[in-house]
Order: C-alpha cells, then structure tokens, then sequence
C-alpha cells in the first residue's frame, strides 16, 4: 500500500465530524475500526440549558464506564463531553465529592517531562510516582488548565489530552473547549459524582 494512500486512508479513519445536539455523529469509514480506534462522541452542549447555570444551580456527573462527564443544571444536561479518566480500574474512584479548589493555571505535580539542563525534554510523560528521572534532568510539570481539584490525592478535573480512551492517572480530563465552559459554572462547594 502506498505512502499517499495509507496517510488518506488514516485521516478518513479519525476524521470525526462535530454534530449538533441530539444528531448523529460521524463513524469511523475503515470496516473494523470500531475495534481498533476507541472514538468517542464528540461534546454537545444545550445553550438553552446552559444560558441557565450559575454556580447555584449546576453540579457535575462523571461515568467511568460511558468515559463521559454531564454538567447538569438543576434537572437538565447543558453539558453531555468525553473524558479521559484513570487507565486502570480503580485508578480515579467513585463517589461523591465537591469542588475543593479552583484555578485556571495549574501545574501538575505528578506528570510532566524530565528535561536537560539546557530545558530540552529527555523523556515525555513521565510519572513522578513510577518513573525515575535520568542522569542530569530535572523534572518539568504539565500545565492542568481550569483545575477543579476534588480531594488531596491528585483527583480533579481539568482540561487535557483525550486519547479515546482511559488514560489520565486519577484525573478526569475533559476537552480544552468544553473545560471552561464547565470551570466558569461552577463553584467551591459544587456537588461532583463519579460513578461506575
């Protein structure tokens, strides 16, 4: 199979065309993808129902197994997004916990990039908790922007990377466009669920 054609083939198997809310999105075209290539449904948002929220009236569900989080306004979804969550069962727990902290610039203090002393990154996304640093580097973190930090141990939501799949460590990652849509509607205090 040719160079040209595999790079056609590949961008029609991630191409995911953006919907509106409650329409059907776009599969992916490649006969077996669907195994291969976790997709998610993109965001939707109801402006209707979000023009409503203030941080009064919202509060935020997060399924693990649907890799989905819903910003809800009294009854209604405004918000239905994608996550990417714990890569390992048990990995971002269930239950209920509330906003603790806000920040729109956050660093992580356990993901980032060993670098060199002249700030040239050595090895990307690495772990503070399994990876050592090599010889000579020093440990640069990742910016977590609109940081929603739930509890003491690492569980928050933030915007990130979402690969398709669970990836983060306890984090719930959530879309760059749809994380301060979420950050600026809600407060400390906003009631925040993870469930199974």
């Amino acid at each position: 199979m040719g160079r040209v054609f595999r790079r056609a083939l590949a961008a029609a198997v991630f191409t995911v065309a953006p919907v509106a809310f409650g329409q059907e999105p776009s599969r992916p075209v490649f006969p077996g993808a669907g195994e291969l290539i976790a997709t998610q449904d993109p965001p939707k948002v109801v402006p209707r129902v979000l023009d409503r929220a203030t941080p009064a009236n919202t509060r935020v569900v997060v399924s693990l197994g649907r890799q989905r989080a819903y910003l809800y306004v009294d009854e209604e979804v405004a918000i239905d997004s994608p996550v990417s969550t714990g890569r390992r069962r048990g990995q971002t727990p269930t239950g209920n916990f509330t906003v603790l902290e806000k920040a729109t610039e956050q660093s992580s203090n356990l993901h980032g990039d060993f670098v060199d002393a002249n700030g040239n990154a050595v090895r990307h996304g690495v772990s503070t908790r399994i990876d050592a640093a090599p010889s000579g580097t020093t440990f640069r973190p990742v910016p977590v922007p609109y940081f929603l930090r739930l509890d003491d141990t690492g569980l928050a939501l933030h915007a990130g990377r979402l690969p398709g799949y669970p990836s983060a460590d306890r984090a719930v990652r959530l879309p760059v466009d749809i994380a301060p849509l979420v950050f600026q509607r809600v407060k400390q205090g906003t009631p925040v669920k993870i469930e199974e």
